[in-house]
């Protein structure tokens, strides 16, 4: 775990990494956004030059101010990603959880087009050689592909991809620099005036900024994919990223205007510009950096999965870690949910310029959370002063519900689904968050110490047969000396269980990635015993491993007598057997729960069903573990008067 930072310095190797993981999405756009603004309308300078004012000023403003700029520097511990700024803030205000969630969800959903509308995109480049061809079946094998490669990690496809994108933004520089030269006029759009008039004076030309948004949809990612890459890093290389697609958009422009001005064009012009002898090359190089593309967005989704489960906003499910690497993971019910996700998308839209129409509408969305969210971070945290936070949130706000307004138009044409998905990802995090609150309303503490006397009774009781030499139970008590109502009604009233020794051990997640550390306090010796864990949020919880260290230790430093209390095992020196307990909840019928609260839980039980048992996600002994139901109580029977009749 030593070299996590190692990665975050500005080296050579750490800009090829960031342009292989970062900048997938933002560097295939000029894959579509030129053809969505030209879309089907007659060629004029006014569109074109407006059009690319917008995409400049709509990359420096939003992409280069924004998202470089400003939100990067909004790093926990060096992750980034709306969950990892909600992590920073949620002290302060917790309710800031719904911005984080709905942006959060917007964003899983927007992934689920990247993959097949960059692909797609690309692919299609071969209709220009053969008109014939159906791209759909091609699409479909190169995303199952992609995904199927996941578990294996990204570190091992992280090196090549740095090369590959590369060579795909030296490909967008020299194509959009050679037609730039043949008719330099189209620069004066960098003037903010052609995007005013595009925008205000073009019929129908507000509606295009769902167009000109698609060139920014990367930008959230690369907030996201903070912590693989480092500041430093994302910075220094987005400038030469920036120029390159800016090149290539202005060289687009120019080919436009000089091949197709006063007439409808019908073909894309990110292949237009190629030499006829280069276009197979450039569908090659199109479609490599189309399925980077799509990994960065993947690899984006599972750090949003993880970082939402352990802020209890999405049910527990198996995390993989294939390398050592910081920030890699793999979560295969996500992959599985992306995978039929995208092949959906493929099937239902089958063209790329269909599902520009569905594209970008959750994403601006996002980006409005992250505004919120952001703006709060600024102020409340770092102190910056109020009139510039407002001059921020301002300015975006109005920029991003421009977006947002723009894109709405989608919403027929194909918006609904992401719109449809997005929901049910957030339907999901809110039953999840909200069960989880009310669980904790209902859990009852006690006081620990009441029970001392009962515990060395039981203990030594022998009349009652022996439960195990060593009971754990999981306790979620922050204070050191209570204990749920529920333990103390497993070990006295559902079976009475003896044991030598009792223990509670606690978790707590903290906020710094990779903290490991342990805290024993021995409230009566040799008989009751509590543990607290101190883990990251990025550590695995392999509960049963880290007990089993911590006892060791133990003995070693003669604090605890393991040795087994069986007469015949005790010669011997034989380490006494372990149990642990888990106490699952389900909701008693005695309850009088306000119907939303009822509706909430029947959900979350059902999710539940579907989600990593409590032994697994603590990574415990299946063979040791026994697994008992109680009843969660929410409002007992005192409400009812009941009368006896003789």
């Amino acid at each position: 775990m030593g070299n996590h930072h190692s990665s975050h310095k500005l080296t050579a190797a750490g800009l090829l990494i960031s342009l292989g993981i970062i900048y997938g999405d933002i560097g295939t756009s000029p894959l579509y956004v030129m053809k969505a603004i030209a879309g089907d309308r007659i060629i004029s300078e006014d569109l074109i030059l407006g059009g690319l004012s917008c995409v400049f000023w709509t990359l420096t403003l939003q992409t280069t101010l924004k998202y470089v700029l400003i939100t990067l520097r909004a790093d926990n511990k060096g992750e980034g990603g709306i969950f990892s700024l909600f992590a920073l803030i949620r002290r302060r205000n917790p309710n800031l959880v719904w911005p984080a969630m709905i942006g959060g969800a917007a964003l899983l959903a927007d992934g689920i087009i990247t993959p097949p509308i960059s692909v797609s995109s690309a692919i299609e480049g071969l209709q220009i050689l053969r008109p014939e061809i159906n791209t759909v079946p091609i699409v479909i094998s190169i995303i199952v592909l992609l995904f199927l490669v996941q578990r294996f990690g990204t570190s091992i496809v992280g090196r090549f991809f740095g090369p590959v994108m590369f060579i795909w933004f030296s490909m967008l520089a020299i194509l959009g620099l050679i037609n730039l030269t043949q008719d330099l006029s189209v620069i004066k759009a960098l003037n903010p005036a052609y995007a005013y008039n595009l925008l205000v004076h073009y019929p129908k030309g507000f509606w295009l900024l769902g167009a000109v948004f698609l060139c920014t949809t990367g930008a959230e990612a690369l907030y996201s994919d903070l912590g693989h890459c480092g500041r430093s890093n994302i910075r220094v290389s987005w400038i030469v990223v920036k120029l390159a697609l800016l090149l290539n958009y202005f060289g687009q422009g120019a080919w436009i205007l000089s091949h197709h001005s006063g007439v409808k064009m019908n073909v894309n012009p990110f292949y237009g510009i190629m030499p006829d002898w280069f276009v197979i090359w450039g569908i090659l190089i199109a479609t490599m950096a189309a399925i980077i593309a799509s990994q960065a967005l993947i690899s984006g989704s599972y750090t949003l999965i993880s970082e939402a489960i352990r802020l209890n906003l999405w049910p527990k499910v198996r995390i993989k870690y294939p390398t050592v690497t910081k920030g890699q993971l793999f979560i295969p019910s996500t992959n599985i949910l992306l995978l039929l996700g995208c092949i959906f998308v493929v099937l239902v839209f089958r063209h790329a310029e269909a599902m520009e129409a569905a594209y970008g509408l959750a994403i601006s969305i996002t980006m409005m959370m992250t505004t919120l969210l952001l703006t709060y971070y600024l102020f409340m945290i770092k102190r910056v002063s109020f009139i510039w936070v407002s001059v921020i949130f301002f300015t975006y706000i109005v920029i991003e519900s421009s977006f947002l307004i723009a894109n709405l138009e989608k919403f027929s044409h194909g918006g609904y689904f992401t719109l449809i998905a997005g929901g049910l990802l957030c339907s999901v995090m809110i039953i999840w968050y909200s069960a989880h609150k009310i669980k904790r309303r209902l859990t009852e503490y006690v006081n620990l110490e009441d029970y001392y006397p009962m515990i060395q009774e039981l203990s030594s009781d022998t009349t009652i047969p022996k439960y195990s030499t060593h009971l754990v139970y999981l306790t979620g008590a922050d204070n050191v000396k209570t204990i749920e109502s529920k333990i103390i009604y497993s070990i006295f009233q559902k079976q009475p269980k003896r044991a030598d020794i009792y223990w509670f051990l606690h978790i707590d997640v903290v906020d710094e990635p990779y903290t490991m550390e342990y805290k024993v306090r021995t409230f009566i010796p040799d008989d009751v015993i509590r543990i607290d864990f101190k883990l990251g949020f990025r550590v695995e919880h392999r509960i049963n491993l880290f007990f089993r260290k911590v006892v060791e230790d133990m003995v070693k430093n003669k604090e605890v007598d393991f040795t087994s209390r069986y007469n015949s095992l005790n010669k011997r020196n034989l380490i006494g057997d372990f149990r642990f307990v888990v106490l699952e909840k389900h909701l008693s019928y005695d309850n009088d729960l306000s119907v939303k609260d009822q509706f909430v839980m029947d959900w979350y039980f059902i999710l539940k069903h579907i989600s990593l048992s409590e032994a697994s996600a603590f990574g415990l002994d299946t063979s040791s573990v026994s697994v008992e139901k109680v009843p969660m109580v929410i409002s007992p029977m005192e409400g009812y008067q009941m009368r006896r009749v003789y």
